[in-house]
This record gives C-alpha cells, sequence and structure tokens, in this order.
C-alpha cells in the first residue's frame, strides 16, 4: 500500500487548507510550501473537495430491471453504516443515481448526468455491455468505476488508466463453475445458447473450453440476437442436435429461449442456466399456469449470501426486497471505495485509485467498515474481507478467486442454494 506517515501528515495540511483549492480540481493551497504541494499531489492529479460523491447507474428498467432493487439497497445500506460510522474523512458520503435501462444511449445519457454532479466514483453498471458502454467516459474523467455484477472477460485487459474495478468475478471462472455442473450430471451432449452480447459470448466461450477440457462434446452453440421476438429458429436448430443437456446464457429473454426448449421436448433438469436467468420469476414467465414447469433446472451464479451477517442486515435494512443478487458485490464496491478514499487521505478518484487494490489485500484482516476505519486511523494497513467473500484484488483489480453457488429450481418456482464451490485463477 502506498499510503505512509508522511502522506497522512500531508493530507491533513491539505484538509486544513482545502477552502482555497478549487472545487475537484485544486492543487495544495499553501504556495509557499512547495514541499508539501508536491508530496500531495500525484504527477498533476485532481485533488478531492473533501466530501465522498459516489454515482449509480443500475438497470431500473428494461431486461435487467429486476437487479435494480437489490444493487441499489446493497449502495444504501453500505453507505448508511459507512455514514454512521463518521463518514469518508469526517463528511457523510452522497449519492445520485442513474438507470442504465438496458440500453446504450439511455446508459450513456444517466452517465452525463451522474458525471455532471461532480461525483468522484461510479457504482455500476449492472450489464456488461452498459459498462462497455460508458467506461471511457468515465474512466477519461478520472472518476473510478466499480460494478458489482460486470462478469465479461472483456474487461479484465480493458484499457481503464487504473479506474476501472469489479467485486464479481470474472466469468473466466464462472465457466468452468457450470461446464462442471453440467458435466457431474452426467451430461456428455450439450448445446449451448447465449444472447449477442459480451456477457453472453464471454461465458458460452468460458463454458465451451471448460467442457471440452472435461471430455464432453458441444453439439451446437448459437449466439442469438436478444433483441429478436422470437428465437424459434435458434430452438430448433438446438433440439435437431439431440443433446443431452442445454445451457442457456441470457437474461430476461432467457425465458423465452427456455419455454421454447420446454415445447421442444427438453425436460427442465435438461436445462441449465447462469445469474443472467437466477430468478424466482423466471418459472412463472415461462408458464404462468404452471410453477414446477422448471423443476430441477440448475445453474450458477456468484453466490449471492457469502455471508448470512450481511444478508440479515440487508432484510433488516429493506424488508421488502425478494432478490438479493449482487447486492453484497455493490456493498463491498462502496466500502472498498470508501476505504481507499480514507487511506489516500483524499477523495479525488485520481487519488484514491492507487490505494484500491491495496485495501483489498495487505494488512490486517477486518470485514465491515467501522472496523477497517478504526485501523486505518491508528495507521495500520488493511486486508478488507467483504460481504461478497474474500475480494482480494489482483491487479487488474478484480477479485482473483470466485465463490459460486450451484442453484435448482423447486417444485414452486423458487430457487434453491444446492451447493458452493469456489473457483481460482490459474
Amino acid at each position: 500500500m502506498l499510503r505512509t506517515n508522511l502522506l497522512r501528515r500531508l493530507a491533513l495540511v491539505a484538509a486544513i487548507a482545502l477552502f482555497a483549492a478549487a472545487c475537484g480540481d485544486g492543487n495544495s493551497a499553501d504556495p509557499a510550501d512547495d514541499a508539501s504541494e508536491t508530496e500531495s499531489t500525484d504527477e498533476g492529479a485532481s485533488q478531492g473537495d473533501g466530501q465522498l460523491k459516489l454515482g449509480y447507474i443500475f438497470p431500473e428498467t428494461g431486461a435487467l430491471a429486476f437487479l435494480g432493487p437489490p444493487q441499489v439497497k446493497g449502495l444504501e445500506l453500505a453507505v448508511d453504516q459507512i455514514n454512521k460510522a463518521g463518514g469518508v474523512l469526517d463528511q457523510d458520503v452522497t449519492v445520485v443515481g442513474g438507470d442504465e435501462a438496458g440500453d446504450a444511449a439511455v446508459a450513456s445519457q444517466s452517465a452525463d448526468r451522474v458525471l455532471g454532479e461532480d461525483v468522484d466514483a461510479i457504482i455500476g453498471a449492472a450489464s456488461s455491455s452498459m459498462t462497455l458502454a460508458i467506461i471511457d467516459k468515465v474512466t477519461q474523467a478520472e472518476v473510478v468505476q466499480c460494478s458489482g455484477s460486470n462478469t465479461t472477460p472483456t474487461l479484465t485487459d480493458y484499457d481503464d488508466g487504473g479506474y476501472y474495478f469489479r467485486t464479481a468475478p470474472t466469468d473466466a471462472l464462472q465457466g468452468p463453475v457450470l461446464a462442471e455442473t453440467m458435466a457431474g450430471d452426467d451430461h456428455t451432449k450439450i448445446a449451448l445458447m447465449g444472447r449477442g452480447d459480451d456477457y453472453g459470448k464471454g461465458l458460452v466461450n468460458a463454458t465451451k473450453e471448460a467442457l471440452e477440457e472435461q471430455g464432453a462434446e458441444v453439439v451446437e452453440e448459437i449466439i442469438y440476437d436478444p433483441e429478436a421476438t422470437t428465437f424459434d429458429a435458434e430452438v430448433e436448430k438446438v433440439t435437431a442436435a439431440e443433446p443431452d443437456a442445454v445451457a442457456v446464457i441470457g437474461f430476461e429473454e432467457g425465458a423465452q429461449v427456455i419455454k421454447g426448449l420446454i415445447e421442444g421436448g427438453l425436460k427442465a433438469n435438461q436445462i441449465y442456466g447462469a445469474d443472467g436467468v437466477r430468478s424466482n420469476e423466471l418459472a412463472s414467465k415461462v408458464d404462468p399456469a404452471n410453477k414446477a414447469v422448471l423443476q430441477g433446472m440448475k445453474g450458477t451464479a456468484p453466490d449471492p449470501s457469502a455471508d448470512p451477517e450481511f444478508v440479515e442486515a440487508l432484510k433488516a435494512f429493506a424488508p421488502d426486497l425478494t432478490e438479493t443478487t449482487y447486492a453484497a458485490q455493490v456493498y463491498d464496491c462502496v466500502n472498498i471505495i470508501a476505504l481507499a478514499a480514507i487511506a489516500a487521505g483524499d477523495d479525488s478518484g485520481a487519488k484514491f485509485k492507487e490505494e484500491i487494490i491495496g485495501v483489498t489485500r495487505e494488512g490486517e484482516k477486518c470485514t465491515d467498515f467501522a472496523s477497517c476505519k478504526e485501523l486505518l486511523d491508528d495507521g495500520q494497513d488493511i486486508d478488507y474481507d467483504g460481504a461478497s467473500g474474500p475480494v482480494e484484488f489482483n491487479e487488474a483489480g478484480e477479485p482473483e478467486s470466485g465463490v459460486y453457488e450451484v442453484w435448482e429450481i423447486d417444485a414452486t418456482g423458487q430457487v434453491q442454494k444446492i451447493d458452493t464451490v469456489e473457483s481460482k485463477q490459474d
């Protein structure tokens, strides 16, 4: 970690002089102290205004709207706990939000509006495709971006200037878990269907590679247009290949694809999914008259409830919340950013981005904002272990391992966790 006692003293000096600094892009307010001015800037990087401001871009409408509420509430819970513990740099954290809507143009407009509020970091987007639609304008504005649900491998090596992070593990880790789940059920002839975006293509490729390594045969691979009005042709092509299992990598349109597979003669226990279709509403979308239509269908997803204490706190904070998917990952994004700003002694993204990886892996272990903040205030380095797991970032700013649940839909249409699997990068 880059933090030192000298930087802590200099950060205090900068805070005292803050009233004279230009908002969001000023340097040290004391030109007479050349040494302090040099140390308190990072190669000309901006200095914050003393208050950490967060924006979010989540799906309030569109195909992933079911993921909006748990992510919003995960963020709000984190901010509530942070502010009750004294805030960041002795100021409350503030939040402004926007809708990604499953539409690149809408997400881009939301990003413009949120960035116009002079935020220091943006949480989101939920969809990898929507993140790819806004990431350049966010990172070029020297604003940190952290997503709790982006999983496409495309983002691992993306040229983001060191401003982009994610707490959701890459699908390069989920693919092997999904493949193992299908192979473990003795399926050897498998078809893969994925939506035509970075999420669908990335997870299909990762799953295919893992299946073939395990000796399974991928008899059909289809990337479909998620905006299509019908998927009959794609379904017919899959059923003609006579697979003994099919994996559907989709979002809301996945219900229509799965319905077609059921009508085409596949049984529910031959159909598998991932996080994009993991929903207690999936069965009713496939057949509103039969809650048991998908009984036995399985899938994988980043574990939404790795920490039972977090789930309990989230339910107490938002008792009407019915989904928790990715709430823990978003919660961790917020805490990591807040702790990095404290470690840096500055709320500007250009400064605290340098501390983000360090607060997740180098120092005394702590599992909540208040205890981590206390350690930082005492001059100690920290290793934040979050609600979604250890969250140890690698150099790419993403978890080096992932904890996944294997889920199954029961006779009432509800998603049940049946196993937990950890997947690590080679």
